[in-house]
């Protein structure tokens, strides 16, 4: 009894220390937002209060940030390459469930597998790939998203779609739809939940990337956030009041869509599961 109470006492109290070692940065970084550069190396862990406090900050920011820009060319490339990847993911894996080859073992084998290989092994072939051929640009990023987000979505879609009755495509084609009336009408609609789940990966995945974008923008008016705030955070880096408020605005979107999307993420993967 009196391991199971101390086992009951340390728990919490871990679990506290780990949430303030992860809300610690958040807390600086949100509280120096509302200070004047002064009162950042004054005092960096207290509060903003009397001359040290400003909101002049965050319209400054706004603007050196160009961040409506760099907001809509995050949103584009992201809602684009997670619609693709929605697409052909769930075509493939459905494909692949129903094909009962060793093709299609192997091929599903072969997305696996995709997964264990990093970025940086290919990130420079492939750069020099599609320089060659005139993809350095956004539509050749979604592309490259597409590529590179395929693997989990298929898997994650090949292990919901196992669950669902192939009688009902036979019921389909008898009445005379064809293989992508059946996927469309039937099947996808079906595959809402792990849907929702893949597009939130992939969003919050593609929203935050700065290494892909830095290899591939090469205009300052096709720049994503995390790359705009990467060249932002270089050219304020002696002014911390600017770079911190730069830095809250470049977060606030994807916070929003995470607190509104979060529930989603394990319904999605629990139905995938134990349907």
């Amino acid at each position: 009894m009196v391991e199971k109470k101390g086992k009951k006492i340390i728990a919490p109290i871990i679990g506290i220390i780990l949430a303030l070692v992860f809300i610690l940065p958040l807390y600086i970084v949100v509280t120096n937002s509302f200070k004047t550069q002064k009162g950042i190396f004054l005092d960096v862990m207290g509060l903003p209060f009397g001359e040290f406090l400003t909101l002049e900050n965050y319209p400054q920011a706004f603007e050196q940030l160009d961040f409506i820009r760099s907001f809509f060319n995050s949103l584009f490339i992201s809602v684009g390459s997670t619609l693709f990847i929605i697409i052909f993911a769930s075509m493939a894996a459905w494909m692949l469930v129903r094909t009962k080859t060793k093709l299609s073992g192997f091929l599903y084998f072969l997305f696996a597998i995709a997964m264990l290989i990093p970025f940086q092994a290919v990130m420079l072939p492939l750069v020099n790939l599609m320089g060659r051929i005139g993809f350095l640009n956004p539509l050749g990023l979604i592309f490259m998203y597409l590529g590179f987000g395929s693997s989990l979505s298929i898997i994650l879609y090949h292990g919901f779609i196992k669950n669902i009755p192939i009688e009902l495509e036979e019921a389909a084609i008898i009445d005379g739809c064809n293989t992508f009336q059946v996927f469309f009408y039937i099947i996808f609609p079906l595959l809402k939940p792990i849907t929702v789940t893949v597009s939130i990966l992939n969003i919050m995945w593609i929203w935050n990337d700065f290494l892909l974008p830095q290899l591939v923008i090469n205009r300052p008016e096709w720049q994503t956030i995390p790359l705009k705030m990467f060249y932002f955070f270089g050219q304020y880096s002696k002014k911390w009041h600017l770079a911190l408020a730069g830095l809250v605005i470049s977060m606030i979107p994807i916070v929003i869509f995470y607190l509104f999307a979060q529930k989603h993420i394990i319904k999605g993967i629990t139905d995938g599961s134990i349907k």
